[in-house]
């Protein structure tokens, strides 16, 4: 029954983001994804405005999944461009561990998903699309400094998420999954931080 659910908001998302990419006004893919996943017949959880807590102040699972899966998303994205935009050979490591790691646990947030009969963004909000297209758009050290920087911020306010779900999450199986990511996560911090003070200190 979940999958069937899952399969039915999953072709709902996709019809509406069809649809979306028709008219530039429409909502974006974790909006819909959150009015799908609002659906009695599609889900079993409530998604809420504010990361992780729904409006009883219990934490909201299937929001965190949504935001989770965005945040990926765009680091996978980002992490491509560095590799061709990118002047210094660490700065594109760095972005390959990005493509590498987040893949993968895109993967795995898609499976739990499908499980949970969640509907997840099949691809980056508007907002971080806005971000993508600007970074995309430099080149060599004006790009790494961008993309460094907001690599910073990025993991510090996913590690934070994580954190969250980890303690607060009521299903057992999304909050392993964040407990298990969580790792992976504070090591790309700390790699991005000390990329941030080598590039710094060619300034």
């Amino acid at each position: 029954m979940k999958k069937l659910s899952y399969l039915i908001a999953f072709s709902i998302l996709a019809w509406s983001i069809q649809a979306c990419n028709n008219n530039p006004k429409s909502k974006d893919s974790v909006e819909l994804a959150e009015d799908v996943n609002n659906r009695d017949d599609t889900a079993n959880f409530k998604t809420a405005p504010e990361a992780g807590m729904d409006t009883t102040g219990n934490f909201d699972d299937t929001d965190f999944a949504v935001k989770a899966a965005d945040g990926g998303l765009t680091e996978v994205q980002l992490g491509k461009i560095a590799l061709s935009n990118s002047s210094d050979q660490a700065v594109k490591n760095f972005g390959q561990m990005m493509v590498d790691d987040h893949t993968k646990a895109n993967n795995e947030l898609i499976a739990l998903a499908e499980k949970k009969g969640i509907a997840l963004p099949p691809a980056p909000s508007q907002d971080k699309v806005k971000h993508i297209k600007e970074l995309n758009e430099k080149m060599g050290n004006d790009f790494d400094k961008s993309y460094i920087d907001m690599m910073v911020t990025d993991h510090e306010d996913t590690i934070d998420l994580f954190e969250k779900a980890s303690k607060n999450a009521t299903d057992a199986d999304i909050k392993a999954f964040a407990t298990k990511t969580l790792p992976v996560l504070k090591k790309h911090l700390t790699t991005v931080q000390s990329l941030k003070k080598t590039h710094d200190s060619k300034m």
